[in-house]
């Protein structure tokens, strides 16, 4: 293929999934489902289980192998600045006063999850050997346990945002506990990246997690001060300040990479020591160009993820295993997240929302199985099932937390049925008086003093 006509072929693949993708999250959005999951099944439908499944001569000539490294390269661009932006974003100040209850609520939706995923990659050897694993490595047992950890912070912010949550007391929790999760799950994926598949590597894990070390204290010690006094002090033009941070996103998520922990870890890290402003907000020129970019292109990660699940490679024992790992998904994060909000002071029905909203996976769950796949510590079938576990537990947290409002507001009404002004039980109702003459209720007489 002549350079023209790879150029050409880039432009036609980018035109159609920006169409395809976004056209496809409006649509999720019609159907008060969040908009990424339309994203999602788009990069699903445009790869090859699906159109080329369909039309495999139509998906060989729009995605020709000899434009898969542009496509990559766009999706990784797009990742660095989407996770850029959420590193930049978290602020675990915003525990406050619910602090308690965020992270005894993020400590259990990981742990008790994390066991599940990583005991039950022990127990079922057999079945994981017929989805392409022969061999457990501790690596890959921990990144199952991980794989059922994760909580999708930027799904779980807009879902909150999208049904008026943003200031009751299920919503600060659960985003405050997404925030402290996130903190957590990838510091546990950054060691297990480095223990797994150092294919291309020419140092030891030892050398490399020494290496990473030293790297992110170098970036909390010497980055954040100098960022500091740059941003500051020299009041530059926006458009020269997101040039400044997105190259410096991009460096340092190539430092990452070259280290063998995936992209994903660089943009998180600068995100994270890039510092607010000097009131203590963040910079809205900043954050607004940051979506954008990111929410524009972030559809050829979602492509690239799709490139690498092959339907047709699951047979009885995969669907089986997908229904299985889709439930323990839903039940352990739910039922952990709930507990522990409960045991916090939460009552039954806020518990009950901060689990289904905990339970939200999205694009952060398929960042961290893309990370994984990389790395070679998921087979192609396994890579498949955890990406369509991702797909369905997004896909049930609207409807599960629609039911559990109404449940909690059914819950709340009975409640204050049943309890007078001072929260003590209340007196037995008398039947209501009809009127001689039209019949209509009316209430007894009140109990003056």
């Amino acid at each position: 293929m002549s350079p023209d006509e790879t150029v050409m072929h880039i432009l036609l693949a980018t035109a159609l999934i920006l169409v395809v993708a976004h056209a496809s999250g409006w649509l999720a959005q019609r159907l008060k489902q969040p908009y990424i999951v339309g994203q999602l099944i788009a990069g699903i439908a445009l790869g090859p289980s699906l159109l080329g499944s369909a039309w495999p001569g139509g998906h060989t000539y729009l995605f020709p192998k000899e434009i898969d490294t542009a496509l990559t390269g766009f999706a990784q661009l797009a990742l660095v600045l989407f996770l850029f932006a959420v590193g930049y974003e978290l602020d675990l100040k915003v525990l406050g006063d619910r602090a308690r209850s965020a992270v005894t609520v993020a400590v259990a939706s990981f742990v008790v999850p994390m066991a599940a995923g990583s005991g039950c990659a022990l127990l079922f050897r057999d079945q994981l050997r017929d989805l392409g694993m022969p061999h457990l490595t501790p690596a890959q047992v921990v990144f199952a346990g991980v794989a059922l950890s994760i909580t999708a912070v930027p799904v779980l912010t807009a879902i909150v945002r999208e049904n008026n949550m943003s200031h009751t007391v299920p919503g600060v929790v659960a985003v405050s506990a997404a925030g402290l999760l996130d903190v957590i799950g990838w510091t546990v994926l950054a060691g297990a990246l480095l223990g797994g598949d150092s294919q291309g590597q020419s140092l030891s894990w030892g050398w490399r997690a020494l290496l990473a070390a030293g790297f992110v204290a170098v970036m909390l010690v010497a980055a954040r001060p100098v960022l500091r006094r740059l941003l500051w002090r020299t009041r530059m033009e926006p458009s020269l300040r997101l040039a400044l941070l997105a190259s410096f996103a991009v460096a340092s998520a190539a430092v990452t990479h070259a280290l063998g922990l995936h992209v994903i870890f660089g943009a998180l890290l600068a995100g994270a020591v890039v510092p607010r402003e000097e009131d203590g907000t963040l910079d809205p020129d900043l954050l607004r160009a940051l979506h954008t970019v990111s929410y524009l292109f972030v559809p050829f990660f979602f492509v690239l993820s799709g490139k690498a699940v092959a339907l047709n490679s699951l047979d009885g024992t995969g669907w089986a295993v997908l229904a299985a790992v889709t439930v323990l998904a839903v039940t352990t994060k739910i039922g952990s997240s709930a507990a522990a909000a409960s045991l916090s002071g939460l009552d039954r029905g806020d518990a009950w929302t901060v689990g289904v909203l905990m339970s939200t996976r999205g694009l952060t769950e398929l960042i961290a199985l893309n990370a994984g796949y990389q790395a070679h510590l998921l087979s192609k079938p396994l890579y498949t099932v955890l990406v369509f576990m991702a797909l369905a537990t997004t896909l049930f947290t609207q409807p599960l937390l629609i039911l559990v409002r109404r449940w909690a507001d059914r819950d709340n009404l009975d409640n204050l049925g049943n309890r007078n002004d001072n929260g003590l039980p209340a007196p037995p109702v008398e039947p209501a008086l009809r009127h001689p003459q039209d019949g209509a209720p009316t209430a007894p007489a009140a109990d003056v003093g």
